[in-house]
């Protein structure tokens, strides 16, 4: 029997903790797993929670949360044996969403009961580790609005896009991918590992997470009265069509420019210099996929 180790946030409030765990005790397969729950207290607690679980030999660590949150377990366990698992309980759900992964719980909680285990690929930026994308267009941005948003939900996301939409001036970047120098004048600039920031926004739908490569996605400037044309093809993964669209592929990346001062990884955003350096970590971490 194996021991597993939920890490839940519980700012979701008393009553869906109590919910989820009732979930857990019903779904989990007692005669597999032997189940403890932890609850993270402040912020990158889970990281905290997590490193310590992989130390003491917990084979299977659960993030129960959104993108962040399990960015924060997965910078936790990344390095060691453990294996990690997801209940998506986030908005967006990016990383959940391009492994298939069932956004209801009791879907996910079968996904921890079969117990496939797959190597995926990681990233690391300014020291920081990060799963699905790091960037910082537009994308970041966005992100640094949508984490002072009191609320949640694809309604504000889509807000605050088209409130900052028409007043963004896109800054003309500096890139190295792999050696192959460039200046690009960029909407967005991100280096995913996965195909999505989140809600099955595909900014990358050529990405695979065990390939051993980032896809770089630059979305020059364009017309901003053909946002909602860049949006569509975005949704129904036909993104790479789009004229203004570059893409490449590699392993280190160099963005620079002198006003670059936020990084956006996995949805959070972070300080940062004018010069960002980007680092492929191949087959990285360990994770429960359908």
């Amino acid at each position: 029997m194996e021991k597993v180790l939920f890490i839940i946030n519980p700012r979701s409030g008393v009553d869906r903790v109590k919910a989820l765990q009732g979930l857990i005790d019903r779904y989990l397969v007692k005669d597999k797993y032997h189940y403890e729950i932890a609850y993270t207290q402040y912020a990158k607690h889970g990281t905290e929670l997590a490193r310590e679980a992989a130390a003491n030999g917990i084979p299977v660590i659960v993030a129960v949360g959104g993108d962040g949150s399990v960015n924060d377990v997965i910078t936790g366990i990344q390095g060691t044996a453990a294996t990690l698992g997801i209940i998506p309980k986030g908005s967006g759900n990016g990383l959940a969403r391009s492994l298939h992964i069932p956004l209801d719980p009791s879907g996910a909680l079968a996904v921890i009961n079969e117990r496939k285990a797959v190597k995926i690929d990681l990233g690391r930026a300014d020291n920081r580790i990060f799963v699905s994308n790091a960037g910082v267009g537009f994308d970041a941005l966005v992100a640094r609005k949508f984490a002072k948003s009191n609320r949640r939900g694809m309604a504000i996301y889509s807000w605050i896009v088209t409130k900052y939409l028409w007043m963004y001036k896109e800054w003309k970047w500096n890139i190295n991918v792999d050696g192959l120098a460039m200046q690009e004048k960029a909407f967005i600039l991100t280096v995913a590992n996965a195909a999505q920031f989140g809600y099955n926004f595909k900014i990358a739908p050529l990405a695979d997470l065990q390939d051993g490569l980032f896809d770089i996605v630059i979305i020059k400037k364009y017309p901003k009265i053909l946002g909602a044309l860049i949006a569509i093809r975005a949704f129904n993964g036909s993104l790479m069509k789009s004229k203004y669209v570059l893409h490449f592929k590699g392993r280190n990346i160099t963005i620079s420019h002198p006003q670059l001062s936020l990084l956006q990884m996995d949805g959070d955003v972070h300080p940062c210099g004018n010069e960002v350096k980007i680092e492929m970590l191949p087959a990285g971490l360990n994770i429960l996929v359908p």
